[in-house]
């Protein structure tokens, strides 16, 4: 019988985590599944218990929570599987704000229908990216994107707000981080066979669709191609932020003058001029960075989703 260890952060959706317990747990009783459950007490220590889970031996690890928590967890899975050889697969449960990996992933926010997927257990096998650089200098694991610049900035503001919901507080901040940081660094992109050196705005490196609860930075993107999709933005005017803003909500932004997209296996990121601020799946790397890599690693990681239904 499969045995699912649910790590759940009480912390995540403003208190939502907490309170959702025992929904959670009378979920898992209804569709008669063997588990275990423990609520995380401090930073990273979702990666820790992900970690000594699979070391355990269950099935599945399921992260119930927000971005963050997926992150983490996706953390120890990975350090569990390289490091250990332990291999096991991930589900989630949508009780953050953001659930950006959620929706590339085609995982069902609400929890009932997350439930019936996990009972149902179709699965998925998807590509994992690592960042080094920061304050991870031995490398960090990611699910959706690394996000460096304008981005960085918008989830710096982020934590500041109250908590008015995934998509409304990351939309306040970016308007905030407009009038904060309108001048990027100059850089150096090496990708693939590709290099550039410009001042940019933003760079996304995506590995799922969606960040920030709305924005579609890669509408194309698949999380099992063996490549990152690449957006980047040149240095432009305040008055030209807003403009491009709708664009990038509609997922429409490839086809302004002013945004490269590529698709790529490994990029390395060197500020010329400036630093780089830096997140990965809304957790910061950096303020003031030089340096960062990215790597993708293909087909890493098994989870279980709700396959879209096939209309006629």
């Amino acid at each position: 019988m499969t045995k699912y260890k649910i790590i759940a952060n009480p912390s995540a959706g403003s208190g939502k985590g907490k309170r959702s317990i025992s929904h959670i747990e009378q979920l898992f009783e209804q569709y008669k599944l063997d588990y275990d459950i423990i609520s995380t007490e401090r930073s990273w220590h979702a990666a820790e218990l992900a970690k000594e889970s699979a070391l355990s031996g269950y099935d599945v690890v399921v992260a119930a929570g927000g971005d963050g928590t997926v992150n983490e967890i996706i953390n120890g899975l990975m350090e569990a599987k390289i490091g250990m050889g332990a291999s096991s697969a991930m589900a989630v449960l949508c009780v953050g704000r953001g659930n950006d990996f959620a929706y590339s992933m085609g995982i069902p926010y609400d929890l009932e229908q997350a439930c019936k997927a996990i009972a149902e257990d179709q699965r998925r096998t998807i590509d994992i990216g690592r960042v080094i650089g920061g304050v991870h200098p031995q490398g960090r694991y990611f699910g959706n994107c690394v996000g460096v610049g304008f981005d960085a900035i918008g989830t710096i503001e982020v934590a500041k707000l109250p908590r008015l919901g995934g998509f409304l507080s990351y939309l306040i901040a970016v308007l905030k981080t407009i009038f904060l940081y309108y001048k990027g660094p100059v850089v150096a992109i090496d990708y693939d066979n590709h290099s550039l050196t410009q001042p940019t705005l933003l760079i996304s490196i995506m590995n799922g669709i969606r960040l920030g609860g709305g924005f579609i930075m890669a509408p194309d993107a698949e999380p099992n191609d063996g490549l990152f999709d690449l957006v980047i933005a040149d240095q432009v005017s305040r008055t030209r932020i807003f403009g491009l803003l709708p664009h990038f909500l509609r997922g429409t932004q490839g086809n302004q003058k002013e945004i490269k997209t590529d698709r790529a296996a490994r990029i390395s990121i060197k500020a010329i001029k400036g630093a780089l601020p830096a997140q990965t799946d809304g957790e910061i790397l950096c303020i003031d960075g030089k340096d960062l890599v990215v790597e993708l690693l293909p087909r890493q990681l098994e989870i279980i989703y709700q396959p879209k239904k096939e209309t006629r």
